[in-house]
């Protein structure tokens, strides 16, 4: 365990209720949850507590990227807590972060921060250099776009 923060984290503001966000959050998460020109396939989301979570991203030159883990924590329609330390079944791997999904009122808008909690300096700076503010950021920014319209 360490004090060191290693925390990366986007905010955004979007016009819609809280209620009309988590709905498209979770029922429509292969819209907004990869920045484009990539996209999600959900292979599985069982959004409670212990679900499974497997996603397979598709890049525009014919890349995959499977992602599989565990929900952690469902907090309709504040909060959803998922890792990669596990994959279905509890089987442990080798994890890489704890993302932190949550959804606040503020003023009949949603306060959306999206963050990803990292166990290691290594896999702090290594999501950094991936792109993580742009890509977090356009998924927000997917997701604003989506509960706005």
């Amino acid at each position: 365990m360490t004090d060191e923060n290693l925390d990366l984290s986007v905010t955004r503001l979007i016009a819609a209720p809280v209620a009309t966000v988590w709905k498209i959050a979770t029922e429509r998460q292969a819209e907004w949850w990869c920045p484009r020109p990539w996209r999600a396939e959900i292979i599985a989301q069982d959004w409670r507590a212990g679900g499974r979570s497997s996603m397979l991203f598709h890049g525009p030159d014919g890349e995959t990227m499977p992602l599989d883990g565990v929900l952690l924590e469902v907090t309709p329609p504040h909060r959803f807590v998922f890792t990669d330390a596990f994959v279905h079944g509890w089987h442990p791997r080798g994890p890489f972060m704890v993302g932190i999904m949550e959804f606040a009122d503020e003023g009949g808008k949603t306060r959306y921060t999206g963050t990803a909690r990292h166990w290691t300096r290594e896999a702090y700076e290594r999501h950094q250099a991936m792109g993580f503010e742009a890509g977090w950021s356009a998924a927000a920014a997917q997701l604003a776009a989506l509960a706005e319209s």
